[in-house]
């Protein structure tokens, strides 16, 4: 698994999403899968940034690996904020007008859609969010 260690601030979104596009790219992942998993990584990096350990600064790390049966990307995050999951939180009605929903939520519910699966777990200190896509 290839580790990118870095500062968990919105400034190192770009340093993120290139780390993994370039695994990506690597391995001839279809544009279309491409832009999926980079909008889960941004909501995912995001909120980390945001909200692990506000008001203060702390790392993240986030390892991409590519498997071959199946051609499949899993990317770990882990962060040592305070313990969330993210995934413990009811699914928003999104049948309900944009008004009337509560607000959060909505980008977990869009990463575990566009997902084929999404896992969390807090394990030695760390928060540790894992996401799985077929490239193919």
């Amino acid at each position: 698994m290839d580790v990118l260690k870095i500062e968990a601030v919105l400034d190192n979104l770009d340093e993120v999403l290139a780390f993994v596009d370039q695994r990506l790219e690597e391995n001839d992942c279809p544009m279309k899968v491409q832009t999926q998993i980079d909008i889960a990584v941004e909501e995912i990096f995001v909120n980390i940034a945001s909200y692990a350990y506000s008001p203060e600064k702390g790392n993240a790390e986030i390892g991409v690996e590519v498997s071959d049966d199946p051609l499949e990307v899993t990317i770990r995050f882990a962060d040592s904020g305070i313990p969330y999951d993210p995934l413990a939180k009811e699914d928003p009605d999104i049948t309900l007008p944009a008004e009337e929903r509560p607000i959060g939520g909505l980008g977990i519910y869009m990463v575990k859609k566009s997902m084929d699966n999404v896992e969390y777990e807090h394990k030695d200190g760390q928060n540790i969010f894992i996401i799985r896509k077929k490239l193919s």
